[in-house]
């Protein structure tokens, strides 16, 4: 009976640990496709090594706040809102760079 016991609280707090960290799985999967976006741009010529390494440097702060946020085991609603919006404002800053001309002279 205490083998049962112990097994259940155990992967009752496993169950929980694992549910903290994978609050910002949107969040997680969002930064994977702006890097590969920047990644992309700088392959094809549309971001400067400049502008990637700006558009990297965006990333490294959105990474830091989600850290941050995921620091106490939880993530509130609060915290979510601010990471997507940096997020959001990061996407644009991604679709503006590969889309301004490049000025070759």
């Amino acid at each position: 009976m205490k083998k049962i016991l112990l097994i259940s609280l155990l992967s009752l707090t496993f169950s929980v640990a694992t549910n903290a960290q994978g609050r910002t799985m949107r969040a997680d999967r969002r930064e994977a496709t702006q890097r590969a976006r920047i990644r992309e741009g700088r392959k094809e010529g549309e971001i400067t090594k400049a502008e990637g390494a700006a558009l990297n440097g965006e990333q490294r702060r959105v990474k830091r706040s989600e850290r941050r946020a995921k620091a106490d085991g939880t993530v509130t609603p609060k915290e979510k809102m601010k990471i997507e919006k940096k997020q959001d404002r990061a996407s644009r800053h991604i679709r503006r760079a590969k889309r301004n001309p490049i000025d070759n002279n």
